[in-house]
């Protein structure tokens, strides 16, 4: 592709949008030229210091409409929180309105765009890409990549399939957000507790989209999308990221959502979510604190794990963390590679296979 240099403001300066930022620094064909705040104690401060601790000459800015009159081709969205949706939406309107292209790793329903709902919303959207003639793309690792687009990839060895299985299996017991961790997940509470992930349609309502994006993919139809939902007491108290553990409370969760095809369960995405390796032996485990593995039944059989980790934290921009460090590096880096293609997209709501192979430009450094 042709290669030109891309104005680029980060949204938020949490776990992803820091790893853009310093991720940016490095790239030739991307300058950062605005990093936008909510809170008012960073208004003003150095991007840079607030990333990782390196000046670089940048102050954030906690209104909206001034990084709008930079006129940006691209801005990294990045902002996290139980109402992301509720607050992302009119965010992208704005910005999409405005003539600015958007990668956003905020809003994972947004993986599929063409089978988001609420369809009002969805609707805002493409009108607003239409009037500015931009784009929207969002990705991740999981949702997003490891349950969708990997899939694909594989299937591209295949000669029939019979069923396509998606996992991530992985421990999380250095993720301090309690309200995701404890009201929505249900970790730490008695089994007697409904978390919200456990209420009808929710599992549904997070994956469904992929697991239509895989079946439109493959030419076939999705009649519905079935729920399992299973909990695992912790025998030992457990001293983690979101507090204390104790024994005989949930410390781990294993959810499914199976789309079925032509009557059988053909497509299915899995998450094993643990607070410690001993909990709950007896399902799916694999080598690494974190990992993602896709299994396709067929001709030929299909089976690839793999996972991502960091040898120096410090040097990705992340410390103190452990298991999940290099999937926020991957989940990052797969919004800040897919600018230059998606600021070279024709306008609209985009997902990964509307877009070509998002190589990274000037990643490679075989000296480290």
């Amino acid at each position: 592709m042709t290669e030109g240099k891309h104005r680029v403001v980060v949204w938020s300066t949490g776990g992803i949008g820091s790893i853009a930022i310093r991720a940016i620094q490095e790239r030739p064909n991307l300058e950062l030229v605005g990093v936008w705040v909510h809170s008012p104690d960073k208004n003003g401060k150095d991007a840079g210091e607030l990333a990782n601790g390196e000046p670089i000459g940048l102050s954030t800015n906690a209104d909206a409409d001034a990084l709008i009159a930079l006129k940006p081709d691209c801005v990294i969205y990045a902002a996290s929180g139980p109402e992301r949706d509720a607050l992302a939406i009119p965010d992208y309107v704005k910005l999409l309105s405005a003539g600015i292209n958007v990668v956003t790793t905020s809003t994972t329903r947004l993986v599929n765009p063409h089978a988001y709902e609420p369809a009002e919303w969805r609707d805002q959207l493409v009108a607003a890409a239409k009037e500015g003639q931009v784009s929207l793309y969002a990705s991740g690792i999981e949702p997003g990549f490891a349950a969708d687009y990997l899939p694909l990839v594989l299937a591209t060895q295949s000669s029939r399939i019979e069923k396509i299985h998606a996992y991530e299996i992985g421990l999380y017991d250095d993720y301090g957000v309690p309200d995701i961790m404890s009201d929505a997940m249900g970790f730490g509470r008695p089994l007697d507790y409904q978390p919200w992930i456990a209420f009808p349609g929710a599992i549904a309502g997070e994956w469904q989209g992929q697991i239509r994006m895989v079946a439109d993919a493959l030419g076939v139809e999705v009649t519905e999308v079935r729920e399992k939902f299973e909990r695992a007491v912790t025998n030992r108290t457990l001293e983690v990221a979101m507090g204390t553990v104790e024994a005989g409370t949930c410390g781990a969760l294993r959810m499914q959502a199976i789309g079925v095809v032509d009557g059988e369960e053909a497509i299915v995405i899995e998450h094993v979510t643990r607070l410690a390796p001993d909990v709950a032996p007896d399902w799916p485990t694999l080598p690494n604190a974190l990992g993602y593995r896709v299994v396709i039944t067929g001709t030929p059989d299909i089976d690839c794990t793999y996972d991502v980790t960091l040898r120096d934290r410090k040097k990705a921009g992340i410390e103190g963390m452990t298991s999940g460090a290099g999937a926020m590096v991957a989940t990052a880096m797969r919004v800040v590679n897919a600018v230059p293609y998606v600021v070279a997209a024709q306008p609209g709501l985009l997902s990964s296979v509307d877009l070509p192979l998002t190589i990274p430009q000037h990643a490679f450094s075989p000296h480290g």
